[in-house]
């Protein structure tokens, strides 16, 4: 997601949540049986099963192999993330604030929370996706220059390769950042103080760095793979909300009918 898209989609969430917080001082019951209400209604859930065809499409490869040869699976993404926040926009006005019946409620309270897990579990995995491509090269630059000291301290002299032993102990392998009297970072690898330590000391600086690094890839790994379990769980919340949609348009339409006759 886009910085100008992440921050439209930002502004519809705050709107969908400054929409629903809207019960607080107004309320029509009979907003959501007018023409009007029964349009936000209507274009709020067909627009809410944008998400549901993104699903669909996304997980049977005949039906994705099918669609993605006119429209690319960017573009139906897009769609999803809109439609899956302007269609509740769109079905919270419809409501006129109105949520009396047990059914209203809860479908009220599931939009809630489909929206703000959908909103959160994305955002938040994009932005870890990011973070691992950003330390992964990172890690590689590190890699690179900790083999390139090492081939030079099997070439130097006996004395640089003996520094070493003092710093194999577990309390020892702490002083490497203390000695060097800087806190090393990977854009210290192209300065002079850096760049003027002993071969040793910049094989250690070099070595704590990829570990540290790679602890931190390791973390956001567990993170991301978290996250993946939250977007399982947002799914499966999606389909119960879907579940409720369709029992409450099966109500409208079947007492409606009633009403009419």
């Amino acid at each position: 997601m886009k910085e100008n898209e992440r921050i439209l989609i930002t502004s519809l969430v705050v709107l969908f949540l400054l929409v629903w917080l809207g019960f607080t001082f107004h309320a029509d019951d009979n907003f959501a049986g007018s023409a009007l209400g029964g349009f936000f209604g209507v274009t709020g859930a067909l627009l809410m099963l944008l998400p549901l065809f993104y699903l669909v499409i996304k997980r049977i490869k005949s039906v994705k192999n099918a669609i993605t040869k006119y429209v690319p699976m960017r573009s139906l993404l897009a769609w999803h993330i809109y439609g899956g926040v302007i269609g509740p926009i769109f079905v919270m006005i419809h409501t006129g604030h109105k949520f009396n019946s047990p059914l209203g409620l809860s479908l009220t309270i599931m939009t809630l929370v489909v929206v703000i897990s959908g909103f959160i579990g994305r955002y938040l995995l994009n932005q870890i996706n990011s973070d691992l491509k950003s330390k992964q090269t990172l890690l590689d630059g590190l890699t690179s220059a900790y083999q390139y000291t090492q081939y030079q301290l099997q070439t130097c002299c006996e004395e640089e390769r003996h520094k070493l032993v003092s710093f194999s102990g577990f309390f020892s392998r702490l002083l490497p950042s203390i000695v060097s009297n800087k806190q090393f970072d990977h854009e210290n690898l192209d300065s002079d103080h850096f760049k003027k330590l002993p071969t040793s000391q910049r094989a250690l600086l070099l070595s704590e760095a990829v570990a540290d690094v790679q602890y931190s890839i390791a973390v956001h790994d567990s993170i991301k793979k978290t996250f993946m379990r939250w977007l399982k769980l947002h799914i499966t919340i999606s389909f119960v909300l879907y579940f409720l949609l369709a029992w409450h348009i099966f109500s409208g339409i079947y007492f409606g009918l009633r009403w009419f006759s």
